[in-house]
C-alpha cells in the first residue's frame, strides 16, 4: 500500500507517541480522531519550519497532536490546547507527563471560543481541528488573534471526500465544512492552499 510506503520513508514515529496511539485505540470510542503518525510527523516539521513562540490548538483528544507540535518548539514557548470534554482530562494529562514535551503544553478544558476569548496571546500558528459545525467560528475568533506572517493548519477539510458529493439537507458537519472552506478560499485577508493529506490539511497564511 502507498500509505505504508509513505510511512517507511518518513520520519519514525517516537515510542512514547506510539503508546499514545495503542492506549487512544483501546480506550476511545473514536481513535480514529487521533491525528496518527504520518499527520503527526507533518505537525511537529511544521511547528519546527515556523519555529513559533506561542501555539494555540483547538480539539486536543488524547494529546497526540499536541504533543507532535510540541516537539518543534523551542524551549520557552507555549502550546495552549483546548478540549471541550472534562471527562478526557485526566488521560490527556496521564499522556502529556509521558512525554518529554509535555511540560511545554497548557491544557484548558471548556467551550473552544469561551477559552480562546480568555487567552492574552498573539499566536503564531494555531492548528483547528474541534466541532467541524464551528469551524467557520473558530477561524474569525483566532484570525484575530494570530500575528501577521501567522499559520492556521485547519483539519478534516476533505472530510472523507464528502465535500464533492451529494450531502443531506441534515450533515451539518459536512455543509459546515464546505461553508468554512468556500469562505476561506475567497477571503484577502489570507493566503492558503488546501492539502490532499490525510483527511485534507488547508494551511492558511495571514497577510
Amino acid at each position: 500500500m502507498i500509505e505504508q510506503y509513505i510511512l517507511a520513508h518518513s520520519e519514525s514515529e517516537p515510542e512514547y507517541l506510539a503508546k499514545i496511539n495503542r492506549k487512544t485505540h483501546l480506550r476511545m470510542l473514536n481513535p480514529r480522531m487521533l491525528s496518527g503518525h504520518f499527520q503527526g510527523r507533518v505537525l511537529s516539521m511544521f511547528c519546527q519550519m515556523i519555529q513559533p513562540k506561542y501555539v494555540l490548538e483547538l480539539g486536543t483528544f488524547t494529546g497526540y497532536s499536541a504533543l507532535c507540535l510540541a516537539e518543534g518548539l523551542s524551549e520557552g514557548a507555549e502550546l495552549h490546547t483546548v478540549e471541550c470534554d472534562d471527562e478526557l482530562e485526566d488521560f490527556i494529562l496521564e499522556n502529556f507527563a509521558g512525554s518529554p514535551h509535555g511540560h511545554k503544553i497548557h491544557l484548558h478544558i471548556g467551550d473552544a471560543l469561551s477559552e480562546i476569548a480568555k487567552l492574552d496571546y498573539t499566536f503564531d500558528l494555531v492548528f483547528i481541528d474541534a466541532d467541524k459545525r464551528q469551524y467557520l467560528d473558530y477561524y474569525e475568533a483566532v484570525l484575530l488573534k494570530l500575528r501577521v506572517g501567522g499559520f492556521i493548519l485547519a483539519d478534516n477539510t476533505l472530510w472523507d471526500g464528502k465535500v464533492i458529493s451529494e450531502i443531506e439537507s441534515n450533515d451539518k458537519q459536512t455543509i459546515e465544512i464546505m461553508r468554512f472552506n468556500d469562505f476561506v478560499a475567497t477571503d484577502s485577508r489570507v493566503e492558503k492552499v488546501l492539502l490532499p493529506l490525510r483527511d485534507g490539511l488547508t494551511l492558511i497564511r495571514k497577510r
